[in-house]
């Protein structure tokens, strides 16, 4: 089969994360090794940037700008957070045609797997040769198919290191401390805070993840105990808790929530959620130290944890993403196979098996009944979060008491 001769282009939608920008520049690198890619162009804030034909052409770009630009967190070309409708994709479809845009990679999530899949359908029934790619990204580790997501190991790393120094200061002065952690449905994100533990009595004591369903009398139950055990408790909360009818908690204890432009609850960029646990804590278990933070963006795009293998994953998935189109000229969504203790390799899914759904915590990695995680899944993602900074605690016989013995 002849090698379909034009321009690339290469876009990047929704959240950002540590390591995004090592896909853009995988697929800009690798691109430049087929004579077949005329250009490779960035469209400036995502699919936007393409309808509105905002392009930088890449392939000027030097090598060491894309290599900075590659160890630098955030989206390098800018993102956007529309969902493109079918309207929309066919002026996408539009544009690509009119640049001879032969090749399309669209880094992100589940939505621009869908943006994906209705711009390569209008092409076929255009009959305008066009392969396109969606690159895997997100730091909630939710899309299909794919063992895990680029995007995942670094923010986790962030909210692993952030838990271990919540866990220090609570040591010190003694309370009750809820984090609250990004993830919307899933709750990877919130449990890889379980990395934190280094002694027993470490937090986090509690973990609570959207696939167990949220019961306000056990949680009180859960923090009850544990404070009387420890004399302090350390909470880690996914955004995204629900009940029994999977309603998002944040409405059963809040009133006037607000929505996004797409009429989902705001999870995210509001403390409500803490607030109200911390709430509920003080008012039923009558205790007064009860501390709270929403991480929020912070666990998106911070310079200091970025993980290496979560860095050169997401660079292969990009140099993979113009392979798989280029030498066996297909479409689909790149995906990441465990293969090994610790190897991987890389696999082109259907367009299809990635749009639109989502995937939750399998329950073998959820002790639900202790408000925890398990084994299995400390085994699953301590590879792609790496090593923990090392810490520890003095170690020194206490002095015998003289005046206060009794």
């Amino acid at each position: 089969m002849a090698k379909l001769h034009g321009k690339a282009v290469v876009a990047q939608g929704g959240g950002p994360t540590a390591v995004i920008n090592q896909s853009l520049v995988g697929v800009v690198l690798e691109s430049r090794k087929f004579d077949n890619i005329e250009n490779i162009y960035g469209a400036i804030h995502g699919v936007r940037g393409i309808v509105n034909e905002d392009f930088l052409d890449l392939t000027q770009a030097t090598t060491h700008n894309l290599e900075m630009v590659a160890r630098t967190p955030s989206s390098g070309m800018l993102s956007t957070r529309d969902k493109p409708d079918e309207e929309y994709c066919k002026k996408i479809f539009d544009v690509l045609k009119a640049h001879d845009v032969r090749y399309f990679y669209y880094c992100g999530g589940n939505d621009s797997a869908d943006t994906c899949r209705i711009v390569n359908e209008n092409a076929q029934k255009a009959g305008y040769e066009l392969r396109v790619v969606h690159i895997p990204k997100t730091i909630d580790n939710d899309l299909l198919v794919t063992d895990h997501c680029p995007g995942f190991g670094s923010a986790g790393l962030f909210v692993s290191q952030a838990f271990a120094g919540i866990n220090l200061d609570n040591r010190s002065i003694p309370g009750i401390y809820i984090g609250v952690i990004m993830g919307r449905n899933a709750g990877f994100l919130t449990a890889t805070s379980i990395f934190a533990k280094k002694f027993p009595d470490d937090g986090p004591h509690l973990i609570y993840m959207p696939e167990v369903a949220f019961d306000k009398e056990k949680f009180l139950a859960d923090v009850d105990r544990i404070y009387k055990e420890n004399g302090r408790c350390v909470i880690a909360v996914s955004e995204g808790i629900c009940d029994v009818n999977k309603e998002p908690i944040i409405t059963a204890l809040t009133k006037n929530m607000e929505k996004d432009a797409h009429g989902n609850v705001q999870l995210s960029g509001t403390g409500a959620l803490g607030d109200a646990l911390a709430d509920l804590i003080k008012t039923e278990l009558k205790i007064k130290r009860v501390r709270t933070d929403t991480f929020g963006y912070l666990q998106r795009s911070y310079l200091g944890t970025v993980s290496q293998i979560d860095a050169n994953e997401a660079r292969e998935v990009g140099e993979k993403a113009v392979q798989f189109s280029v030498w066996n000229n297909v479409d689909g969504s790149v995906a990441i196979k465990r293969t090994g203790d610790y190897s991987v390799e890389y696999f082109l899914t259907p367009l299809k098996t990635v749009a639109r759904n989502t995937k939750s915590m399998p329950p073998e990695f959820i002790d639900a009944k202790n408000s925890t995680v398990t084994t299995a899944f400390k085994n699953y993602a301590r590879p792609l979060i790496g090593a923990m900074p090392q810490y520890d605690r003095i170690s020194a016989p206490r002095v015998e008491k003289i005046l206060n013995r009794c």
